[in-house]
């Protein structure tokens, strides 16, 4: 995890090892606020570091680290909120926000930093590729995948890129186009993703997601279109365009159930419409990317 430890001053360095020991494979968040505590959020429980409370000093350390000293060069991404380091580790940063005509300009006084463990896990999607392939035509169904926070959608969607763009059995590869707006799902850093999506899959890195979907399409023609955190009206009228020019599409979005799915307002033409042939909703265990069932096109229970 040098990665992450370069990112302290030396006592908090210690601090975070002594803390962690031997579970950095159950890790997920560090959480440090100026002048308070460190939280450290595990799969099973957080733990707090009373010992040492980070100081203006620490934050300018780490802001450094993360930038590589040339901030001005990261002022997209710092306005977004977050910078996505090497590994494919995620900060999340808030502080003083200051604004310009009422839009975001600039995150100034950043006070507070949520360091996101990068995780690749292989293989989880295995047990429920079978139902988000359509024999009958050899490719897949338009599917939406649906999770509350911290379920593991965006882990569960990296490996099913992965997979599909490699093939499996005797499922050949498929021309995957993954749309990633947030730089989760590849976590790419100067356009080289720093986790595995497959043979055949192409990125579009740091797009807004309704743009990016038809560059995407326009330039490489793939076969199957990945999206992280659908939501907005130009989300839907995107996913809809792609849909009509013959793409399959998998995505994910916020939400406890299915129920929750027909109060968003947003999304009334894609489920009117019957866009999606599956739906798989997740459920929040200590693995990430837990599958708790599987609708059809008609809402019916079909796995789980």
């Amino acid at each position: 995890m040098e990665e992450i430890l370069r990112l302290f001053t030396d006592d908090i360095k210690q601090a975070v090892i002594s803390k962690v020991e031997n579970r950095w494979d159950k890790l997920q968040e560090i959480r440090i606020r100026l002048y308070q505590p460190l939280e450290i959020a595990f799969d099973e429980n957080t733990e707090w570091i009373e010992t040492v409370k980070p100081n203006k000093k620490d934050g300018i350390f780490l802001l450094n680290q993360m930038s590589q000293f040339s901030l001005y060069r990261m002022e997209d991404e710092l306005r977004e909120g977050y910078i996505t380091i090497e590994g494919g580790h995620r900060v999340g940063i808030a502080g003083k926000v200051n604004t310009a005509q009422g839009h975001v300009k600039a995150l100034q006084y950043i006070t507070f930093f949520n360091i996101r463990i990068a995780k690749q896990l292989t293989g989880i999607s295995s047990g429920i590729l079978p139902h988000l392939y359509n024999r009958s035509n050899n490719n897949y169904f338009n599917t939406l995948f649906i999770g509350a926070p911290q379920t593991g959608k965006t882990t569960l969607i990296r490996d099913v890129a992965r997979v599909i763009g490699t093939g499996w059995k005797h499922t050949p590869p498929k021309k995957v186009g993954v749309i990633d707006e947030r730089s989760e799902i590849a976590a790419s850093i100067k356009g080289v993703p720093q986790h595995n999506l497959g043979l055949r899959t192409d990125i579009m890195d740091a797009c807004p997601k309704a743009e990016g979907m038809m560059m995407m399409i326009r330039s490489m023609s793939p076969d199957v279109l990945i999206i992280d955190e659908i939501g907005s009206t130009q989300d839907v009228q995107a996913l809809m365009e792609a849909i009509h020019a013959g793409v399959q599409i998998c995505c994910t979005i916020h939400g406890q159930s299915m129920d929750e799915l027909n109060k968003r307002p947003s999304l009334h033409d894609l489920l009117r419409n019957d866009v999606f042939d599956r739906y798989v909703l997740l459920s929040k265990r200590q693995t990430p990317g837990h599958v708790k069932s599987i609708y059809n096109g008609s809402r019916q229970l079909i796995w789980g």
